[in-house]
């Protein structure tokens, strides 16, 4: 393995995002939510809590418009979502979150808060909410949805 100071910033990003959502999976499946895999749970995070679109989930997760239609069926039939009738547009219709997901997100957002308050200890305050506000300022040139 490289040498941390030869790691590029995207890597020493991406490195504890993937042990969080490892941890994540880890305890779902514990929970009974063993069905749900990193694809579809990135097309979930996506989903507003009144709807959203299938074509604003593809954009969103960076993914063509077929395979956010595969994976939201997957979805609705484990039981995550279910599509709805969008209420300002009769044609277009919404994925929105079922009980299902909702139990899923307690249990993750646990996860989360378990996972920072770790790095916190390891960290320390200070540096804590150094990183969290670099990140914040990171997203706004990186996010087009935020």
């Amino acid at each position: 393995m490289a040498a941390e100071s030869e790691l590029n910033t995207g890597l020493l990003l991406f490195i504890p995002y993937r042990a969080l959502e490892a941890r994540i999976f880890a305890v779902l499946a514990e929970a009974g939510f063993d069905d749900l895999t990193p694809a579809q749970a990135r097309v979930l995070q996506r989903v507003g809590p009144d709807g959203t679109r299938l074509t604003e989930l593809a954009d969103q997760a960076q993914i063509t418009k077929q395979t956010a239609g595969f994976l939201v069926d997957q979805l609705e039939k484990a039981g995550y979502v279910r599509r709805m009738p969008d209420p300002t547009d009769r044609r277009a219709r919404l994925v929105c979150l079922a009980s299902r997901a909702l139990a899923a997100k307690e249990i993750a957002d646990g996860v989360v808060a378990e996972v920072e308050q770790e790095w916190e200890a390891h960290l320390g305050k200070r540096r804590m909410k150094q990183l969290r506000e670099a990140l914040s300022l990171l997203r706004e040139i990186t996010d087009p949805w935020s």
